[in-house]
């Protein structure tokens, strides 16, 4: 049994030969395309476990994809920066990534990234439970949020933040304890990745960080859950 099926975007084709390969060697299942429309129309006919999506892609770049694979699935997705900048890891964040790694990587630093965020995606399936809240519904089996009746997309970090958030209200989390139990992402690399985080999933939530009907700041402690119960 293949351990996740895996959808590489990128239009080196000697570095998707060698990843698929090499993915292949963990029982992977790999496609590999090299340009974004192909990618989004592998992700219509065959939902991939987790897409691996490259920057720099010609036509339409990395973050247009991104931005288009987020208007209709919550699938993970591991971004490649050719420099690593902190702006491409910034707006990677911004727009939904799950993870990110720049290039040039050891083919095992990608398994082990994809590992983590597969492994986070499937505890998220889990953990069987309905939180229900005056304005808010988190299912934890089938990672549904809605809000006011309306049901919002997330990614799987927000998810995971938001799960967090919801089985501890009235606590108040740490970036530390966030970053701890989302697990995966490179936060260290830019320290206010987290922060970053908290504030996409707000805006999906449509929260008002001066008025919070969720997710309060707490300054210079870190964030708390208030959300009020039925």
């Amino acid at each position: 049994m293949p351990a996740g099926s895996i959808l590489v975007i990128d239009d080196d084709h000697k570095l998707c030969e060698l990843l698929k390969k090499y993915l292949l060697r963990f029982d992977y299942e790999v496609v590999t395309v090299s340009a974004g429309c192909a990618g989004l129309k592998q992700i219509r006919k065959k939902r991939p476990d987790l897409v691996v999506l490259d920057v720099m892609l010609p036509v339409k770049d990395g973050f247009e994809i991104l931005k288009e694979i987020r208007a209709s699935t919550t699938i993970p997705v591991i971004m490649l920066t050719a420099r690593g900048e902190v702006t491409d890891k910034v707006v990677g964040l911004e727009l939904g990534a799950d993870d990110y790694l720049a290039k040039p990587f050891e083919p095992r630093e990608l398994v082990a990234r994809i590992q983590t965020v597969l492994r986070r995606t499937q505890q998220a399936a889990q953990n069987g439970n309905i939180k229900k809240f005056k304005e808010l519904t988190l299912d934890l089996d089938s990672h549904a949020v809605s809000v006011d009746g309306v049901e919002i997309n997330l990614t799987t970090t927000e998810f995971e933040i938001l799960s967090l958030f919801a089985t501890n209200p009235g606590k108040v989390l740490t970036r530390d304890d966030l970053m701890e139990r989302v697990r995966g992402m490179d936060w260290d690399a830019f320290n206010r990745s987290i922060d970053i985080a908290v504030s996409r999933l707000r805006a999906k939530l449509g929260d008002d960080s001066k008025e919070p009907r969720f997710i309060k700041t707490i300054w210079r402690k870190g964030y708390m859950f208030v959300a009020k119960t039925e």
